[in-house]
């Protein structure tokens, strides 16, 4: 029977209040959506960028979406070891997120990596937020989205790479 209150079954985790559930869980649903949204649009620049150096973005994205994709997966069990409903329909995704569509179709390298670095930038900071936020709420949630900060980082990196190296300026 779910707990009204704190919208987690009357089950959490070893350690855990339901209120500290829930406040964990709150933070999840969020990066449940993010990543959601993130790898839907990571597949969407796959099928959608031209161009020259069409063939390099084109593959170190699959690798990206398949990485996010299994974060999403790793959030919504956690949601649900929290004792709470992972919600991942895309009806979830479009009410829940406070963000704009991605805007690009079928477009340039240099115009996707510069529209997903932005994007990369938006999920980053929010999952710093996250951090903090979980910070004295439960570490082994924290661990987790630092894993994946950590990864989202290296992949602003390679996108980052191309366009440096569009700008043709290489700082000394």
């Amino acid at each position: 029977m779910a707990n009204a209150k704190s919208k987690t079954t009357r089950f959490t985790l070893p350690g855990l209040t339901n209120d500290q559930a829930s406040q964990v869980v709150t933070i999840l649903r969020e990066r449940l959506v993010c990543y959601s949204d993130l790898h839907l649009t990571l597949k969407h620049v796959h099928w959608n960028v031209v161009g020259p150096n069409f063939i390099g973005v084109h593959e170190m994205i699959d690798p990206q979406v398949d990485l996010v994709r299994l974060f999403a997966d790793a959030v919504a069990e956690r949601i649900a070891a929290l004792g709470a409903s992972p919600k991942g329909t895309p009806g979830a995704i479009v009410s829940t997120r406070s963000w704009e569509d991605y805007k690009l179709g079928r477009d340039t390298v240099q115009a996707h990596l510069e529209e997903l670095d932005k994007v990369y930038d938006g999920v980053i900071e929010s999952n710093r937020k996250a951090l903090a936020d979980l910070e004295e709420l439960d570490l082994v949630t924290q661990d987790l989205l630092i894993d994946h900060t950590a990864e989202l980082e290296k992949f602003q990196w390679f996108i980052r790479a191309h366009l440096e190296n569009a700008a043709g300026a290489i700082p000394g």
